[in-house]
Formats: C-alpha cells, sequence, structure tokens
C-alpha cells in the first residue's frame, strides 16, 4: 500500500515496536490524528482570526486558552507555541545575547543551542561532565567564574539540558540555576526530553525559560515545541514590534518579534492541542514507563560483555548502551556485520535501533506498554543466546 505512486506507506508504530531514542515520546495519538486530517490546510486555524490578529489571541479553535494551559502545565506563567525546540532557544538567545556576549552551554548540549549561540554572535564556553556524565553545581560555578576573569563581566545566558540526549542522564538543574542567578545570569532549562512525558516544574527548577519539543516528546506533529518564560521575562523574549515603513508608515501592531508574527500553526499546532489532554494525564504514569525501562536496561545487563553508559539506576527511559564486548563480537564474524542485531531485532518486530550499531548505541523504551516491555527484554537475551554469547544476573 502506498500513499501515493511515490509514496510509500509508514507503519512503523502499527507494525512494530519503536524504541527509536528521538521517536518514543513524539509518536501521535488517535486524537492527533484525526486532526491532523482535519486542520491539514496551511491557515485552517485561522478562520476565526479576529483583531489583534495573532495566534496566541484566536479563541476558536481555543488556541487562546490553550497557551495558558502549557504555561500552568510547566510551571511558568506564559507561553508560546514554537517550531520545535530549536527556534525557542533561538527567541532567547536572540533577545539576550549580542555579538561577542560569553554564553554558558554544557559538554552535553544539544548541537541546535550551540547554533542559536552562534546565531546571535555569542561566544559557547562549555559545562564539562563529570566522571559519571553528569553536569553538576559546582562545574557550572567554576566554569562562571572562569568567564567572568576572561571577559569582565558575567555570562548573558546559561542553557542546562534538564536530562541530555546523549546519555539520557538528568543533571543539577536546581543547584545549577542557584548558582546561575547568584551571578545575575538568566537560565533556560531544555525539557526536550522531560516536557510530556514527565512532570516539569518550571519555576520549581529555577527556570527563566523552559523550552519542549512537540514532536519529541508531546506526542504532536513535527516542527513543533514550546517557549515558556516567567511573567518578569515575558515582556522581554515576548516583546513586540517597534519598527516602521519609512515610506508608508506601516506599523504592525502587537506582533511579536522572536515569534516573527505568528508561529506554529494549521496542522502542527492542532494535533499539538489535541494529544495535549493525552499528555498531561500520561506524565501522571512516568514511574511505570521507568520501571518498563528498567525493566529493558537490566536484560541488556545480563548479557555479558555489554555496558550501560548512562547513570544508573535509571531515571528516565533514553539510555545509552555499549555492546562493544557483546553484539559486536558476534559482527566481526557475521554474515551481515553489524546490521545483524537491527535484522534479529526487525524479525522479532522491534525496531529504532540504528542498523548497523553494535558498538555504543541508545534507545528509548518510553510508552511501551509492560508486556512490551518484558517482550523486548526477552528479545534481547534470546538474539545473545542465539549467537553464543552468555547472559547472566547483572
Amino acid at each position: 500500500m502506498r500513499c501515493t505512486s511515490k509514496i510509500e506507506l509508514r507503519d512503523v508504530e502499527e507494525m512494530y515496536i519503536n524504541i527509536d531514542p528521538i521517536q518514543a515520546g513524539g509518536r501521535l495519538t488517535a486524537d492527533a490524528m484525526k486532526a491532523v486530517i482535519a486542520y491539514g490546510d496551511g491557515y485552517s486555524v485561522c478562520d476565526n482570526c479576529r483583531k489583534p490578529f495573532r495566534l496566541d489571541y484566536i479563541k476558536k479553535p481555543p488556541i487562546a486558552d490553550f497557551h495558558q494551559d502549557l504555561a500552568e502545565f510547566v510551571g511558568m506563567d506564559a507561553a508560546r507555541v514554537v517550531p520545535g525546540a530549536r527556534r525557542g532557544f533561538q527567541a532567547v538567545a536572540g533577545t539576550y545575547v549580542q555579538k561577542g556576549d560569553p554564553v554558558m552551554l554544557t559538554g552535553l548540549s544539544h548541537y541546535t543551542e550551540f547554533i542559536a549561540v552562534e546565531n546571535a554572535g555569542g561566544v559557547p564556553l562549555e559545562i564539562p561532565k563529570n566522571e559519571a556524565n553528569i553536569i553538576t553545581a559546582d562545574a557550572a560555578e567554576a566554569r562562571i567564574e572562569e568567564a567572568e576573569k576572561t571577559f569582565g563581566r558575567p555570562p548573558v545566558l546559561l542553557f542546562i539540558d534538564q536530562v541530555d540526549y546523549q546519555y539520557g542522564n538528568l543533571h543539577e538543574v536546581k543547584e545549577i540555576a542557584r548558582v546561575a542567578h547568584s551571578h545575575d545570569i538568566p537560565v533556560l532549562v531544555n525539557g526536550a526530553y522531560t516536557v510530556g512525558i514527565m512532570p516539569v516544574d518550571g519555576k520549581a527548577l529555577g527556570a527563566d525559560f523552559v523550552v519542549g519539543s512537540g514532536h519529541k516528546s508531546m506526542a504532536a506533529p513535527a516542527p513543533s515545541g514550546v517557549l515558556a518564560t516567567t511573567s518578569e521575562r515575558a515582556e522581554e523574549v515576548f516583546r513586540t514590534t517597534k519598527i516602521k515603513g519609512d515610506v508608508t508608515g506601516r506599523t504592525f501592531g502587537i506582533k511579536e518579534v522572536e515569534m516573527m508574527g505568528c508561529t506554529l500553526m494549521g496542522v502542527t499546532l492542532m494535533g499539538m492541542m489535541a494529544s495535549f489532554p493525552h499528555v498531561q494525564e500520561r506524565v501522571q504514569h512516568w514511574d511505570e514507563h521507568l520501571e518498563n525501562s528498567r525493566l529493558v536496561v537490566d536484560a541488556l545487563r545480563s548479557i555479558e560483555g555489554t555496558e550501560v553508559r548512562s547513570e544508573l539506576p535509571r531515571r528516565h527511559t533514553l539510555t545509552r548502551v555499549d555492546t562493544t564486548g557483546s553484539f559486536d563480537r558476534v559482527a566481526e564474524t557475521h554474515k551481515k556485520r553489524g546490521f545483524f542485531l537491527s535484522s534479529a531485532l526487525k524479525k522479532k518486530g522491534i525496531m529504532g535501533v540504528i542498523p548497523g550499531a553494535t558498538k555504543v548505541w541508545k534507545f528509548n523504551t518510553y510508552g511501551i506498554t509492560r508486556a512490551q516491555a518484558e517482550y523486548v527484554a526477552q528479545a534481547y537475551t534470546e538474539i545473545a543466546e542465539e549467537h553464543g554469547l552468555s547472559v547472566v544476573s547483572p
């Protein structure tokens, strides 16, 4: 079956257990799929756009209410929907970073945070991770003090990932925010892997800004995301335009500069809104998802030669694993080489591990049921035993 003569039907979610590290929290709900069909046209949400002609003022569909609900959902005062987390980073960097300004990131920051800083002309300074792959407040303090000596002033902004994309580790966000604020540095918390799958309270974390990803963790179409902030920072990052045409004298009302007027609209916004009630409910079951993840992690650790590179016990469902001493040994002599593992998993109805990866790779079990987690765990140990690897208790 095909969508068109040249576009194949995608049936990954229907036919397989998908443990792809970046797709797990973004798979659409049934309500989102219905919204995608109903609101697929480009300006479909604009039927009832009235003065002052801005997206977050539209009442039908209830986009205005959704913005307030989003802010409350992440424990902040104001929110805007954006085309992906990266546009949230860009909006904040565009507000606070000038050419030559020092900006704190971390050794585990996502590349889009670096690009946001580069786009604004800032100078990136990384807080290093420790041996356990955790970003600590002590390390942040040391780098901030070093930056102050070098630049003669504190950094203008600090990015910290609540959970990083490489190891899926939780970092000392609250403590780092406290350190940053003692130096008058605003803090952006990257919740791309937390907002929408686990409870997040931005103010409790000490965040000035919380950024989330709709397509990564909020069961929304791509590209979508949220930028939330405090009432104190809202007037800065959501400032309205002051520009005026020199010939026509035109002005542009209350359009927001960093949002380029209106941002997320149509199918992405409506898919995000349709999934939101499910997202609000599912974050209350985070512990169940975590237990399912630990079950799979324990099974992998039972395979001799396999090491988990993420922190233990696991506090997130995204995990980095090193199978150089197990599955990669099999790959050395297998006729399919490194592709034997993804091939064996696919035969068992499991997808998401990068084809060819048998050394260091990631997976994410978020959203699968207990029965599916037990099946995935069993599949890994079965594949190991089928290829002569020992399975022992971790």
